[in-house]
């Protein structure tokens, strides 16, 4: 049994738009229509036309992603798009044949319709082993291991995704990465340390911990102790000795693993004008749905949305500078490795 799994670039730059047009789309804009290539040699060819300092290795690695992606996924096949933009997993049904679009930007070209089912799946819902197997450092690849496709329709079901205990080892989690799983060591590293805080800062500590960064970034901050009191900023902060000088923020928290939408993101602008503030920070642990990070766009110079990807990131950025109880709570430690150039 199988998933498919393709990643929406390497920022998560396609997501909104596979999610919003039912559709999943990888890069490799310089290839083009791959129905015109009958076997991966063929496609390997092309790519070392395309780029000749490219190493032969990695051509073949990504001859077979292509091959893979328009010719092996088939109608009616799990899928699912780990997203960048928030904490969750998106899953859908593959619902149609590889479609190559000329007119779309580089990097949207290559694509299949996906039928999504539902909103993304928050990553608290899958198990550890689950989420390592859609850690691969690949664009496009297969999970098949430890019964996945049944554990995740379980989910989709709204039940349990664990292996049940056995004696047989069928039943037994293999941790073993297979050739399709080569994993982004960076990309695994930054999961961990998200689900960790995650699980960690809940409600009111998600706002205290939002407020310690702040700090360590030279803000003045006061937190908001008595909610529903002043129409909803959950920290006001500003720069200076006592907060006086620009810019001054107003931050709204969530802590939720769901997608934050418009409602809530105008709360934030009427919250600013109440409080005069030229600026906001809104910080939703769950990402925010695409109507939100549009307005925000043509918000660019008044708001900055934060998401859980953002948020630890300025806590790595300014971790030896946060107070020493909170780092004992997040433990964190710089550690030097080797790149994969492929």
């Amino acid at each position: 049994m199988t998933i498919w799994v393709a990643r929406a670039g390497r920022y998560g730059e396609r997501e909104n738009q596979a999610l919003d047009e039912g559709r999943c789309f990888i890069g490799w804009g310089e290839i083009e229509d791959l129905t015109q290539f009958s076997s991966k040699e063929e496609i390997q060819e092309r790519i070392e036309q395309a780029d000749p300092e490219i190493k032969t290795k990695t051509a073949f690695n990504h001859a077979g992603q292509l091959f893979n992606f328009a010719n092996s996924l088939q109608v009616g096949d799990l899928f699912a798009l780990p997203l960048k933009s928030r904490p969750a997993i998106a899953l859908g049904h593959v619902a149609g044949p590889y479609e190559y679009l000329p007119d779309n930007p580089d990097g949207a070209r290559h694509s299949r319709k996906i039928k999504w089912i539902g909103e993304p799946i928050p990553r608290s819902k899958f198990d550890q082993d689950l989420l390592y197997s859609f850690g691969s450092a690949l664009t496009v690849f297969r999970v098949e291991k430890n019964n996945a496709e049944k554990r995740v329709k379980a989910i989709l079901a709204g039940r349990s995704s664990k292996i049940p205990v056995s004696t047989e080892k069928s039943a037994e989690i293999d941790t073993t990465p297979s050739e399709s799983e080569s994993l982004d060591i960076a990309e695994i590293a930054k999961q961990q340390i998200s689900d960790h805080i995650g699980r960690k800062f809940k409600g009111h500590r998600m706002e205290e911990l939002v407020a310690e960064v702040l700090k360590a970034q030279g803000y003045e901050v006061q937190v908001n102790k008595r909610k529903g009191a002043d129409g909803g900023a959950d920290i006001l902060a500003g720069r200076g000795p006592m907060g006086f000088d620009e810019p001054r923020l107003c931050v709204q928290v969530k802590s939720s693993d769901d997608a934050t939408g418009s409602k809530d993101y105008d709360e934030l602008k009427g919250v600013m004008q109440k409080f005069g503030a030229k600026h906001g920070l809104f910080v939703s642990w769950g990402g925010f749905k695409s109507t939100v990070i549009e307005e925000a766009r043509r918000d660019f110079f008044n708001i900055r949305l934060w998401n859980s990807d953002d948020l630890v990131a300025a806590i790595q950025g300014d971790y030896e500078t946060l107070p020493k109880e909170l780092r004992a709570e997040i433990p964190l430690q710089q550690i030097w490795v080797m790149m994969d150039d492929e």
